[in-house]
């Protein structure tokens, strides 16, 4: 099996690290990843500028493809160029350094390079480890790699695109899996004014993750909170098909030009 590995914190990162070389048990690995951390780029891709790659030392014995672009970059660039005459089975993305749940989903850059291996017809995935002090990446893909090995036998020739999301696993191990939606609750956000030393204003993003209200146990960002690893299957078509025939009912015309 031939596997493409990048990520959104950069091809120096621990996450994509311990992930290469829990998928080296699996088959070939490639990486191809940022230069630069790329967090919450969503996805972007470069079009005015050009993306600048070289081989790099990732760590003793580790070779990787270091990408001076976005993550969705990263995967046309390996998809399109340097793996087009031996095109990866699998795209899997990250670990990431936090957890990619809610709504935050469409801000990721880890969840974007799944989606762009998606694009091109490829079973992909995205992994991410929620945020603590001690950022055990290791243990975190060693979970993943069994988790992804039990999809790939599962799914056989069906190709699919999922989020995986692992709780933190310095506060004990998982309670267990969980395949849940994506959550959608809105949740408490803010902004934070301060002022630099010559007295200009900027501001800091804020808010929490779990939603507020009622704790539903099939939606992301509860099942994680409550220490549970858990699984989305995720599409790209942003088609809202269920009001597609009320919409054409609407008495619409052009105005006159």
């Amino acid at each position: 099996m031939r596997i493409l590995l990048t990520n959104d914190d950069g091809i120096l990162a621990p996450g994509l690290l311990a992930m290469y070389r829990e998928l080296t048990r699996l088959g070939d690995v490639t990486i191809v990843a940022p230069t630069t951390p790329q967090s919450a780029v969503g996805h972007a891709i470069s079009v005015a500028q050009p993306l600048f790659c070289q081989e790099i030392d990732v760590a003793e014995g580790v070779r990787g493809h270091s990408v001076d672009g976005r993550p969705a970059d990263c995967v046309k660039l390996a998809l399109l160029e340097l793996l087009k005459s031996h095109p990866p089975d699998l795209v899997v993305s990250g670990i990431n350094n936090g957890e990619n749940i809610g709504i935050n989903l469409l801000y990721s850059g880890t969840v974007a390079a799944a989606i762009e291996g998606a694009f091109y017809g490829l079973p992909a995935i995205a992994v991410s480890l929620a945020y603590s002090t001690r950022m055990d990446f290791h243990a975190a893909a060693r979970l993943a790699r069994g988790l992804i090995q039990q999809i790939l036998a599962a799914a056989g020739r069906d190709r699919f695109l999922l989020n995986l999301n692992i709780p933190d696993l310095a506060a004990g191990p998982p309670k267990g899996l969980r395949v849940c939606r994506m959550g959608v609750n809105s949740t408490e956000e803010a902004l934070l004014r301060r002022s630099d030393p010559r007295g200009r204003p900027y501001f800091w993003i804020t808010g929490g993750l779990v939603p507020t209200g009622r704790r539903d146990t099939q939606v992301d960002q509860f099942a994680l909170a409550d220490g549970y690893v858990t699984l989305t299957p995720l599409q790209f078509d942003l088609t809202d098909s269920a009001r597609l025939p009320a919409l054409a009912a609407w008495p619409l015309r052009l105005p006159e030009m």
